[in-house]
């Protein structure tokens, strides 16, 4: 499989990633298998929104939470979408605060204040999670690439300091203990899904902190997302582009599949 990142204004490739299968973890052996390529783009048009709604809602109405929900277009919001090959296999947004608050406020607004009062704050949410099932492994491997850049990208464009995201609280073990999210504060029903929802949270500058401790062999948890995140070399190519789209404007819209 070929991972690639691309700067569609720019026309060049921000990284790329070879292994040997889809979605493996390039620190894993080699395995046979057809290549494929993963590409990972912001959603841009309306095409890419009801691409993104199509799989949201096939995935949220098998897990019994409907398929009535919508990605809208706002300034303050950037989803993304990953490709294998042409087909999509997976999005997630990434929301910014606003006067008008987060989605999340609905429910937490209470304990997301207590965020927004630290000086120099910038509360951010992960929203409109889905993926195609894969198998474990396969699904990591994909999920820590997309996390990254979004990472990457939220760190440069947003500037934030604390991420959010809702989840089931079925979910909740995953998000500690493959991403370091703590839960805050207690369940609430989201009548959106009709299901339970927990809040988690992780501060932007723990994240960094998780890379590079996996990055020095310094951390010994061996279950975490962050063992397939990209390479430091990787890393500095994606940042040398954020900062050449930067000085362009519209950062909204760096990461494009060719």
């Amino acid at each position: 499989m070929t991972i690639q990142v691309f700067d569609r204004r720019a026309s060049k490739l921000l990284y790329e990633r070879t292994v040997s299968r889809p979605f493996e973890n390039p620190k894993a052996p080699s395995a046979s298998g057809p290549r494929r390529r993963l590409t990972l783009s912001v959603a841009r048009t309306e095409c890419d929104r009801l691409a993104a709604e199509s799989l949201l809602n096939r995935r949220y109405e098998w897990r019994g939470y409907g398929s009535h929900h919508k990605i809208g277009g706002s300034a303050y919001q950037t989803t993304f979408l990953a490709r294998m090959g042409p087909s999509l296999a997976g999005t997630i947004t990434l929301g910014v605060d606003t006067p008008e608050g987060l989605a999340a406020d609905a429910l937490f607004k209470a304990e997301i204040d207590e965020y927004r009062r630290v000086r120099g704050s910038r509360v951010c949410e992960l929203t409109r999670f889905a993926f195609e099932k894969c198998d474990r492994k396969d699904n990591n491997s994909l999920l820590a690439c997309l996390f990254h850049a979004v990472f990457l990208y939220g760190s440069d464009s947003y500037e934030g300091t604390d991420l959010f995201i809702e989840v089931n609280p079925r979910h909740r073990r995953f998000y500690e203990a493959m991403l370091g999210f703590k839960p805050i504060g207690e369940l609430r029903m989201n009548g959106t899904v009709d299901a339970p929802s927990q809040l988690m949270w992780i501060s932007v500058s723990e994240i960094a902190s998780q890379i590079q401790r996996f990055r020095s062999g310094k951390s010994t948890c061996k279950h975490s997302l962050y063992s397939y995140f990209l390479s430091e070399a990787e890393e500095v190519r994606v940042k040398s582009r954020l900062a050449l789209q930067g000085e362009r404007g519209a950062l909204s819209t760096l990461f494009e599949a060719c």
